[in-house]
């Protein structure tokens, strides 16, 4: 593959370059990824004569920012980092159009002074592409929806190599709105910010023993949420330290209406932390202090039909270990209402995310173990499918879409991409 140098002027690394083994490593480093070629693209102009390439050649592209949501199923694929890809610009009347190497860090960043913000998930370092592609699941989509509700044009280099300009009306739209990317390589987005004149948030956190507690007090919460007020219940057990409960909040209020709604929280008592305060949209990331450089995961998400006494005593039965944290995030809201996109609106009250970090094969068994244990006593209590950013790489895009809406999806596949020049991380033919 010497001629993909000549193609593009974009660094390319193959398999023996020194730097290759790291170009290709994902985020997550649980997984394998292999790829025949690594490519950095300058530009969209450079992505779009990889596109050409890759379909003169009969080659493959996966895209990937800086690797999050990676499976490993890039066998003899091209891997294309856009990290390079990094304009950014903020109208203070409330839009953004971000490149396809900006991090909601950068948006939230540049969209704080201005009072507005975009709707980011838990971690700064995400690509607000990759995130969106995948719907986008975070704070304040009690308030807004999925991040894709927000989008009002993609820029992507179509399967031919073709730069085009992607809008409201066509079925392309559509599915890259939550679908993935699986259908063109999109270059940048554009999207609507929201109004953040206040917001108010942080994590408290108490020890394990004021468990039930605390869950008591957050289905309080939750109950009568206001859509601008989101909570998210962490069960957590760091290496080397005791077990932990906590409860993440963000209110896009002032101070003062944000004490009040949050009573709940405030009646368990000897928290062993108290971080929320005021805080400036750029700061969204401190909440869960998410790692920002890569290390290795193992993850299961779930979306749960309810949280009563009987999925609350399941989760509590037992210590989490060898998970580090089980997470609760309360949905409703904006998620239930009517959304075009792929995965539709949110019905189902409450998300699950059960993480580990293994450290060998045996770690690795016990957490995926732990997971699927957990996950079959909570059968009662699961929908039976999925957020698409939820997906780990043992599952695919039919376990978080209807079988209308993948069928619809294939659909666009097939028309847009008849040739296979692209493979997202989950594909939707896979």
């Amino acid at each position: 593959m010497n001629d993909l140098r000549s193609a593009v002027r974009g660094r390319v690394l193959l398999p023996g370059d020194p730097a290759f083994d790291t170009a290709r490593r994902p985020w997550n480093l649980a997984v394998d990824q292999p790829a025949a070629a690594v490519v950095e693209a300058a530009d969209a102009d450079d992505v779009a004569a990889l596109v050409r390439y890759a379909r003169a050649t009969g080659r493959t592209i996966t895209t990937q920012p800086s690797g999050h949501g990676a499976t490993g199923r890039t066998e003899d694929t091209i891997l294309l980092r856009t990290g390079r890809l990094d304009g950014l610009h903020v109208d203070p009347s409330g839009t953004a159009r971000a490149e396809a190497g900006v991090t909601w860090g950068r948006v939230q960043a540049a969209a704080a002074p201005h009072g507005r913000t975009g709707l980011p998930g838990s971690s700064p370092v995400v690509s607000v592409t990759g995130y969106t592609l995948g719907g986008g699941l975070g704070w304040f989509g009690r308030a807004h929806g999925w991040a894709a509700d927000s989008v009002t044009a993609f820029d992507i280099v179509d399967a031919d190599g073709v730069p085009r300009r992607v809008t409201p009306g066509s079925d392309l739209f559509w599915a890259l709105r939550g679908g993935g990317g699986d259908y063109a390589i999109v270059t940048a987005v554009e999207f609507a910010l929201h109004p953040a004149p206040a917001l108010f948030g942080g994590r408290i956190m108490w020890s394990a023993d004021r468990a039930p507690e605390v869950v008591a007090a957050y289905r309080e919460l939750t109950a009568t949420a206001p859509d601008h007020l989101t909570a998210w219940l962490d069960v957590l057990h760091f290496p080397g330290s005791d077990p932990l409960i906590a409860v993440d909040v963000t209110v896009l209020g002032d101070a003062s209406e944000a004490r009040d709604l949050l009573r709940p929280l405030d009646a368990v008592p000897g928290p062993v932390s108290d971080g929320r305060g005021p805080m400036a949209p750029s700061e969204l990331g401190t909440i869960t202090a998410e790692p920002t450089d890569p290390g290795a995961g193992l993850s299961r998400g779930e979306l749960l039909t309810g949280l009563d006494d009987v999925a609350v005593k399941t989760l509590l039965a037992d210590p989490i270990a060898p998970l580090m944290s089980l997470q609760v995030r309360h949905l409703g809201g904006a998620f239930a209402r009517p959304s075009d996109s792929p995965h539709g609106p949110l019905t189902e009250p409450y998300a699950l995310y059960m993480f580990g970090v293994p450290n060998g094969p045996e770690s690795s068994a016990a957490i995926t173990a732990k997971q699927k244990s957990l996950a079959e006593a909570l059968a009662p209590h699961l929908s039976g499918r999925k957020p698409f950013t939820y997906l780990n790489p043992t599952e695919t895009a039919a376990d978080a879409f209807a079988p209308a809406a993948l069928a619809r999806l294939r659909d666009i596949k097939r028309a847009h991409d008849p040739h296979g020049v692209f493979r997202s991380n989950f594909p939707v033919l896979g």
